[in-house]
């Protein structure tokens, strides 16, 4: 393992937050492709999926001493800024970009693997989605890798808003229990 590998994502956090520019480097070396690929797969396209990853590691650059280990991992942290980046870039989108982005998700989720920043735990990740029981599964994946609201969700699959936000809480405990060998509160 090079010396590089050996250091570990909080210590580059607390580097950042130092303003160490070398560390946010290191950090967009280890996490920038899989932070694209869930940018652009949110989006429908990569110029977009760029700019959201520019603006969440440039969030990573002012606000790095609010990162918080009891919350999650530092992977956890920046894919939830991209994708929150890339929802909030899709709601703001003009009428007709939402036309065509809603006629786009009528199509089939993609069954390929999942790219996720961590390559050690995409295996468990996947094996976890699958063990969820599948109206917990679907609404996790269109929520997470389509940006739907809960409020889409429940329109699309003609659910009660509170089923969907039943069907995401249970759904991620449970992967969060498969993560971390837990089991939640």
């Amino acid at each position: 393992m090079d010396a590089v590998a050996a250091v570990s994502d909080l210590e580059l956090v607390s580097r950042v937050a130092r303003r160490d520019e070398s560390a946010l480097g290191l950090l967009y070396d280890r996490y920038g492709s899989a932070a694209l690929a869930l940018a652009v797969r949110v989006l429908g396209d990569r110029a977009e999926g760029e700019d959201v990853v520019q603006e969440a590691f440039v969030r990573v650059w002012e606000d790095a001493s609010g990162y918080r280990e009891d919350r999650g991992s530092v992977a956890a942290w920046l894919v939830t800024s991209v994708r929150n980046r890339a929802i909030d870039r899709l709601r703001r989108r003009g009428a007709r970009e939402r036309a065509t982005e809603r006629a786009a998700a009528e199509r089939p989720l993609a069954t390929g693997p999942l790219e996720l920043p961590d390559e050690d735990s995409a295996p468990r990740i996947r094996a976890a989605l699958k063990e969820l029981p599948p109206d917990q599964r679907e609404t996790i994946e269109l929520a997470y890798f389509q940006g739907l609201t809960q409020t889409e969700l429940s329109a699309r699959l003609g659910q009660p808003l509170g089923t969907i936000k039943s069907r995401i809480r249970l759904g991620m405990k449970k992967l969060r229990e498969a993560m971390t060998g837990r089991v939640a509160p």
